[in-house]
């Protein structure tokens, strides 16, 4: 029976009306996942780079969030040919390719999920959940259409080159993460100062000149507004872990001093 697949991110934010708002699923959890493709947001960004996760774990997460209106994203942890490959296989459709700071970068991402002759791809669709092990009707002659690519610029460097960056044919959107864009300008931690906003901006402006959409990462509500009111398609508000991190926090402080001076025999 011939199978039809999700749209990839590019498509959602082709036929958007809206900017698109997402989070990180990072705690490696299916469970967590699914919880979180339920929520009502747009996007989810599982993630390799900084995450416990490795092919089993994508795997099963994609499954978990499959049967949600949610478009799940893989950031893989590097700029490798074979990882790309393989969370393809697995059934990524939209992949965040990291620390990305120049046009060649860019156009080897590309090469990596394209089929020949525009690219090295692999062909192993009929053993892959990427083509349903063959029931999805012209994968193959189709496989651009299939896989989205989004690259993260993330250095002062690649934000001088965000224009040639974004102009990369197979390029179909870039990703600022001001964390490790801070870092790289001398301000360690400091993603909200104005020289890395500035700079931020800076690559908004060259990417969009670019006729690409443009997406950042902004765990500060006013910070994501700001970024959204400067043009921002696509924004990553929080994360699975912080939630958890500062949801448990908030439950401590507020029970903890009041329980601690009951008789514990209460």
């Amino acid at each position: 029976m011939p199978l039809r697949l999700s749209p990839t991110l590019r498509a959602a934010l082709a036929a958007a009306d809206r900017p698109l708002a997402g989070m990180w699923v990072s705690s490696g959890s299916s469970l967590v996942a699914e919880i979180c493709a339920g929520s009502g947001l747009d996007w989810l960004l599982v993630d390799m780079e900084h995450g416990p996760n490795g092919l089993a774990s994508v795997l099963a997460q994609l499954q978990a969030v499959a049967a949600y209106p949610v478009t799940p994203v893989v950031r893989v942890p590097t700029n490798d040919g074979v990882v790309i490959a393989q969370v393809l296989d697995l059934g990524a459709q939209t992949v965040l390719v990291p620390m990305v700071s120049s046009a060649d970068e860019a156009r080897a991402a590309v090469a990596a999920v394209r089929y020949p002759p525009g690219g090295h791809r692999g062909v192993g669709s009929a053993l892959a959940r990427s083509a349903r092990w063959n029931r999805v009707d012209g994968y193959l002659r189709d496989g651009d259409e299939h896989v989205s690519l989004l690259v993260q610029v993330e250095t002062a460097d690649a934000v001088d080159a965000a224009a040639e960056i974004a102009a990369v044919d197979g390029v179909d959107g870039v990703f600022l993460g001001p964390s490790d864009l801070a870092a790289s300008m001398g301000l360690l931690g400091q993603q909200t100062h104005p020289d890395v906003v500035a700079a931020v901006l800076r690559a908004f402006d060259a990417v969009r000149g670019a006729g690409k959409p443009v997406g950042v990462n902004a765990f500060d509500p006013g910070a994501a507004d700001a970024y959204l009111d400067a043009g921002a398609s696509f924004v990553l508000v929080g994360a699975d872990v912080t939630l958890l991190a500062r949801g448990s926090e908030a439950l401590a402080a507020r029970f903890v001093n009041r329980t601690a001076g009951y008789d514990a025999r209460g």
